[in-house]
């Protein structure tokens, strides 16, 4: 049997003593049920994350360290038999799984999904999907991408990067504990304190500084497996103190399962996590662990190890590679963000009945097989997952169109909207969307532009990015690009105005961080308010001729666009420091993803475009908001993306968006005319 994470099921045991002393869990095998309902039940109707994933990464912990500290007390590791036994049984199920989503994702996900998913389902097989997801909670702009069949194999990358640490951890210990003639148990539980407690300080301060990325790193969440580790080594000890009576048992285990049920609703998980937060679910599993089988007859153990739960635990891992394809699929075809109680409970219907299918026919007869047949059928197919992704991405590398340069007579992009353009010249009927729906993903500001990036010295958060100019020796300008993904894009912009008048550009970016005194978008984030104090100190001192920024933020339907107090302090700062600024307006954020309303609606479907007058207000919020400096210049690109009614999902057969709220690359690139008037009011 295995867990969400692939481990042995249910008996563990101690070495004390020199004697090892196993048990039988059949509690674990229900606390491991809890968890993998939790993490479905959630996905499916709460849209939040539970905490059950990480008391999958204390199980894992638990099991996997207790039965390697066993090995290396009676003699050693075998590293490599450990490997074959954790992968022959992770891999069969995971690429059924996998060839599943390759052939259900070709047929049913939309064009601008391809290339994501064959990327992660990749990334997926290699145990490499946290990596890819945590690059792109770097790039925010890829964090608003609709989230991909695969996404949750993140959780069983990282399990199994410590399958493939653990051992030659264990085993290294174990060495040097015979050398050295040291006790086992202390210098492991040493090693495990040291590790866990480096990962811990680590998630803690990732999590504060750039939680995207801490939920997804590796080192943010080995301290988890470490606790698990921990409990391994001591439960034996900590079970046989006299003040765990029964009835003490039974409180901590329905303490524990109280603890973790409400986890995910009284905490902002999907926010907070790992750091601090993650304590709560892992501890309240951990408290599960130590009340065991409590020998109350009100105990927890009852439920958790009654038939019910027992066989939902076996089908755990099954059920939950199985859920997140089922249910992504079921929101894209449906159109909806959340699914309704019925809607809900047939994908999780459907997600139970392949998981015992799979369990069935799969699991089990694989796990009839020895070791090394057992492997051998794990990587055939996954061979077979290759494949099928590589005929995928071939299929839509052909459909792909290469995009074209800004002001292609027929590929205008937001010149279509200029009084001056005859739009009886232009028919889209002749032309191809650009950039095709199978790029518009990957069709991002950093697009054809090589910047060199590396630290800064006022702060190794802030990564300072630079393009030279086409001709560095005659350059004379060079203009700083600074903040969030929104101010991002415009690089696109900048770039085809550089590359005409010979300047060199600087970019400084940070995902919902805009230029500002204060964070403006998530509060009290003081990772962002200390990420513009950096900006400002690198501004003054490399002194750019202009900074490129935003003017406004937030332009949504109900007008909630503005002009915030902090953005117009941190212009009279660089005002101060003499330093022009060219802020540009934001553009509109849908409720919807464009490019999978014009994927499923069609070019020009009025489902996918939305009046003007719901998102921008007639005057731009600066012209009401006092203290705006004189050093600022405003460039307006509302009617460079919106005609005077609607703002649509194509504009000169160029397509405006690559996802809800971030313009492509190529139309960025068309709006230059409209920056390059801007900078013209510099005097330049």
């Amino acid at each position: 049997m295995t867990s969400p994470g692939g481990a042995p099921a249910t008996r563990t045991g101690t070495t004390v003593g020199g004697a090892t002393r196993s048990r039988f869990r059949p509690e674990l095998q229900g606390l491991r049920a809890l968890a993998v309902l939790l993490v479905v039940v959630y996905h499916v109707w709460v849209g939040r994350v539970s905490g059950g994933v990480d008391v999958f990464f204390l199980i894992t912990g638990f099991l996997i360290t207790g039965g390697l500290y066993r090995a290396a007390a009676r003699g050693g590791v075998d590293v490599l038999a450990t490997w074959r036994r954790q992968f022959s049984r992770l891999l069969p199920a995971i690429t059924v799984v996998l060839t599943a989503g390759v052939v259900a994702g070709f047929w049913l996900l939309p064009e601008n999904r391809w290339m994501p998913t064959v990327r992660e389902t990749v990334a997926s097989l290699l145990f490499l999907q946290n990596w890819e997801l945590a690059h792109n909670s770097v790039d925010y702009a890829a964090r608003d991408n609709a989230a991909s069949i695969v996404q949750h194999f993140w959780s069983l990358s990282i399990q199994g990067q410590f399958y493939l640490l653990a051992p030659l951890v264990v085993a290294g210990v174990a060495i040097a504990t015979r050398r050295d003639g040291a006790d086992l148990h202390r210098r492991l539980t040493g090693t495990l304190l040291g590790v866990g407690g480096a990962s811990f300080a680590y998630s803690v301060y990732l999590t504060l500084v750039n939680q995207p990325l801490a939920y997804f790193h590796s080192a943010t969440r080995i301290w988890e497996f470490a606790l698990g580790g921990l409990l391994a080594l001591w439960i034996s000890r900590i079970e046989d103190r006299p003040e765990l009576t029964p009835g003490t048992r039974a409180v901590l285990g329905w303490g524990g399962v109280a603890a973790l049920v409400s986890c995910g609703i009284l905490l902002q998980v999907d926010r907070a996590f790992p750091g601090w937060a993650a304590l709560w679910p892992t501890l309240a599993a951990a408290m599960v662990l130590v009340a065991g089988r409590s020998g109350h007859r009100f105990g927890v153990d009852r439920l958790l190890s009654g038939r019910v739960l027992r066989t939902i635990g076996d089908i755990s891992f099954p059920l939950y590679l199985w859920h997140w394809p089922i249910l992504t699929l079921a929101l894209v075809r449906t159109g909806q963000e959340r699914l309704d109680l019925e809607q809900g409970a047939a994908v999780i219907a459907a997600s139970f009945v392949l998981a015992w299918l799979t369990h069935r026919f799969v699991e089990q007869r694989v796990a009839a097989l020895d070791v090394r047949r057992a492997l051998r059928t794990g990587g055939m197919l996954a061979l077979t997952v290759l494949v099928a992704a590589g005929s995928w991405y071939g299929l839509a590398a052909a459909r792909a169109s290469t995009p074209v340069l800004a002001g292609s007579p027929s590929h205008p992009g937001a010149g279509a909207l200029s009084p001056q353009f005859d739009l009886a010249s232009l028919d889209p009927a002749d032309a191809e969307l650009t950039p095709s729906l199978v790029q518009a993903p990957d069709d991002w500001s950093y697009r054809g532009t090589s910047w060199d990036c590396g630290p800064s010295e006022h702060r190794a958060e802030l990564e300072v990015c630079t393009v030279p100019a086409p001709d560095p020796e005659t350059s004379e300008r060079t203009v700083a690009v600074v903040g969030d993904s929104h101010a991002q894009q415009y690089a696109a912009s900048l770039a085809v105005i550089a590359e005409q008048r010979n300047w060199s550009m600087v970019g400084m970016f940070r995902g919902a961080c805009p230029m500002s005194v204060r964070s403006e978008t998530v509060a009290d984030d003081q990772g962002c308010t200390d990420w513009n104090a950096a900006v400002h100190d690198q501004l003054v001192e490399m002194h750019p001729d202009a900074v490129l920024t935003l003017a406004s933020r937030d332009v949504r339907p109900g007008l909630h666009e503005q002009t915030p107090e902090g953005f117009v302090q941190a212009w009279q700062r660089l005002d101060a420091a003499g330093i022009p600024v060219v802020a540009v307006r934001d553009n509109p954020r849908f409720d919807f993803n464009v490019v999978d309303c014009v994927a499923t609606q069609g070019r020009g479907a009025p489902d996918c475009e939305v009046d003007r007058h719901t998102l921008y207000q007639p005057y731009p919020p600066w012209s009401a908001v006092p203290g705006v400096p004189p050093n600022v210049v405003f460039a307006d690109v509302a009617d460079g993306i919106c005609d005077p009614a609607v703002c649509r999902s194509e504009v000169g057969n160029v397509l405006v968006y690559m996802d809800d709220n971030h313009l492509t690359a190529t139309y960025a690139e068309t709006l230059a005319p409209t920056l390059a008037t801007a900078f013209d009011h510099l005097g330049w």
